[in-house]
């Protein structure tokens, strides 16, 4: 299945590597330091959503927006920027901004706003249909694992946990952020469920010593493949 694919401008090598790093394995990336590469890429080629920061080189990031909105009313934009103030807020969102995140923001964050605003756009599928974890091929759509010879059926929310997990492996995730992603809520029932559904995991994926759900004290969860 073809990834989307995803206009990133973002003049800061640090944070450009990090979020790209953590998003290149589901969505196809093209990263540009300023806004004036940004956009003549945005003529040539065919993007699905677009993540822009606003403080660039030789074009800033409201200014690209602009040129971009008047090319495609359609495509998604959503900015990624340090200003946190009120009136930048809504400067981006009345140039035709469909979101704002105020950096630092966290990445699981970051992929469930592009998720919904590609099925806004009718783009709806935007991750492979399997993936390999470990000795597993997990089809997150039909809710299985098969480890070769053996195919077993989870739950839609195990399901749902171990997608998030692998979408996130080796970061630790704080454990409102996963309530928050596959709830939709933290407070303390779910908070419990959350607990009962990553046991149910373990045991799942006992025989696979390559990969571990840790705890990490007072903060959440890691899920890590050795």
């Amino acid at each position: 299945m073809e990834k989307s694919k995803i206009l990133y401008a973002e003049d800061d090598e640090t944070i450009a590597f990090l979020i790209q790093d953590s998003l290149e394995n589901f969505y196809e990336i093209k990263r540009f330091s300023n806004g004036k590469s940004a956009l003549e890429a945005f003529h040539n080629e065919q993007f699905d959503i677009c993540l822009l920061d606003i403080m660039m080189p030789e074009m800033n990031g409201f200014d690209l927006a602009e040129k971009i909105r008047e090319k495609n009313s359609e495509v998604p934009i959503i900015f990624t920027s340090a200003k946190s103030l009120k009136e930048d807020r809504i400067k981006g969102l009345k140039i035709g901004a469909d979101d704002y995140l105020v950096k630092p923001f966290s990445i699981e964050e970051l992929i469930l706003k592009i998720e919904v605003f590609l099925k806004r756009s009718k783009k709806t599928e935007t991750l492979p249909e399997n993936f390999t974890v470990g000795k597993y091929s997990f089809d997150p759509k039909n809710y299985t694992l098969n480890d070769g010879s053996n195919t077993l059926t989870l739950t839609q929310r195990e399901s749902e946990l171990l997608f998030f997990f692998i979408r996130n492996k080796n970061t630790v995730l704080k454990r409102q952020d996963i309530l928050k992603a596959i709830w939709g809520d933290d407070d303390y029932f779910m908070g419990r469920s959350l607990d009962v559904f990553i046991s149910r995991l373990r045991k799942v994926l006992a025989d696979e010593e390559h990969l571990t759900i840790e705890n990490i004290h007072g903060i959440g969860f890691r899920f890590s493949e050795k």
